[in-house]
């Protein structure tokens, strides 16, 4: 299987027109914990068929998805958008309650690339909420362009980095509960476009982007020797992350990808270790007789939350970088595990087990705040959109009915299941794509 090109964008190219740049009076405040929707319009983009109108669909699934924006059935609209370089007749979509408009257009150009035009409007205020923007791109990315206009709405009516334009990499499992099968897997973030990047021979595990989002980080039972993996998404090269005589699990990137964070165990316990890419130099960082696991760093790259239960039970703890000021941060009864700390440096998702399940909550990085955002049965292994506004999760049916990949935003009120080829479950987030 080819790879190339799977993450890369070296076909693409984006230019952006300035127009008349106008103050937006629209705004959603996303940190409210009960938004209603904004009504919104996006009719089919003019021209090209079959491609303006896909586009269009994109751009509304992703903003129903979020849950701030509520997409008015097309068959409700007065006017149809004929030049998009005309103000539309206001009036008429304040007669169907819609508060923004988008408007947009297709046309391929003579060399065979599509261009793709758009503008966000202000139904209210009667104004442009933003400059214009064209793109440029091969047919093939069509659904990529999709979803950056989709980025461009959500951050210009909140206030804040969308996070649509991103992919997803999970385990696809299939088979009986005695015979499971695990593969390693990408998807854009809505589940379109999923791609096996290993056969399912082996069992295979949490596996984590690098902040380009051209490398993953994974543990894999290849050749029966639980070891991490890096698997190259541009070639489809995977090579083993060092010899190490005992197993190696639980790898994270550190925010400027040059080193990674991991667990070893030996004679039954593990301690955390970190690996410089570039020299390929290891420095333990624990050194405790209890199992400490599951790493993350912070955004800066100065800390690493972790979980350990050198406490006499599965608490999470932070330390610096180096190993060194160790301190628990868990306090609110339960168990604690798989910490994530969030990209924007104010939270740490994570999963807790009490009461005979498992849910996903979040709390301030010295421990308070904390409060649970998911109710499921078995709800764990949290991963951070990279605005940090939004997480995934994985979700087990009651009985052990499968896994599933869930959403949710981080007040807890818009949860969603995210479609997969078949059970899914461990998903992490990659960065935006550049």
């Amino acid at each position: 299987m080819k790879f190339a090109g799977l993450i890369c964008t070296t076909l693409f190219v984006l230019l952006v027109q300035t127009l008349a740049p106008v103050q937006a009076a629209l705004r959603v405040d996303v940190t409210q914990g009960n938004i209603q929707p904004l009504p919104i319009a996006i009719p089919d983009f003019n021209g090209d068929g079959a491609t303006g109108q896909n586009i269009a669909s994109v751009v509304r699934a992703d903003l129903d998805r979020s849950g701030i924006f509520r997409p008015l059935d097309p068959h409700s609209f007065i006017e149809q958008i004929k030049d998009l370089n005309t103000p539309p007749t206001f009036a008429n979509w304040r007669a169907i309650n819609s508060q923004a408009l988008v408007t947009g257009a297709v046309s391929t150009q003579p060399d065979g690339r599509l261009k793709v035009d758009f503008r966000l409007w202000d139904v209210f205020g009667e104004t442009e909420m933003m400059p214009g923007k064209e793109y440029f791109t091969v047919p093939a990315n069509w659904r990529r362009i999709a979803h950056m206009i989709s980025d461009a709405i959500y951050q210009q009516i909140t206030g804040e980095s969308g996070y649509f334009d991103t992919r997803i990499v999970f385990i696809s499992e299939s088979g009986s509960a005695l015979n499971r099968r695990k593969r390693l897997a990408v998807m854009d973030e809505d589940g379109a476009n999923p791609i096996f990047l290993t056969r399912g021979d082996y069992l295979v595990l949490t596996p984590r982007f690098n902040p380009t989002a051209q490398m993953i980080a994974y543990m894999s039972y290849y050749s029966g020797r639980p070891r991490v993996y890096l698997f190259d998404l541009e070639t489809g090269r995977q090579q083993m992350l060092g010899d190490f005589p005992n197993m190696t699990f639980s790898p994270r990137f550190s925010p400027d990808g040059n080193k990674i964070v991991m667990s070893l165990e030996s004679r039954g316990n593990s301690d955390i270790y970190v690996m410089d890419l570039r020299t390929r130099g290891v420095t333990r960082l624990t050194a405790d007789p209890a199992i400490d696991t599951s790493p993350c760093y912070s955004p800066d790259g100065r800390q690493i939350v972790f979980e350990s239960d050198r406490g006499g039970s599965q608490q999470i703890y932070i330390m610096n970088s180096n190993g060194s000021n160790v301190h628990r941060i868990s306090f609110g009864g339960g168990k604690n595990g798989t910490p994530v700390w969030s990209p924007r440096g104010d939270l740490i998702a994570f999963t807790k087990q009490g009461g005979g399940s498992f849910r996903i909550g979040v709390m301030h990085t010295d421990g308070s705040g904390e409060r649970m955002i998911t109710d499921g049965w078995e709800d764990e292994g949290p991963t951070w959109a990279p605005n940090g506004r939004v997480l995934m999760f994985s979700r087990t049916l009651r009985g052990g009915r499968g896994a599933q990949i869930w959403s949710v935003d981080v007040t807890g009120r818009n949860q969603r299941r995210v479609q997969t080829p078949g059970d899914a479950s461990d998903p992490a987030w990659s960065p935006l794509i550049q």
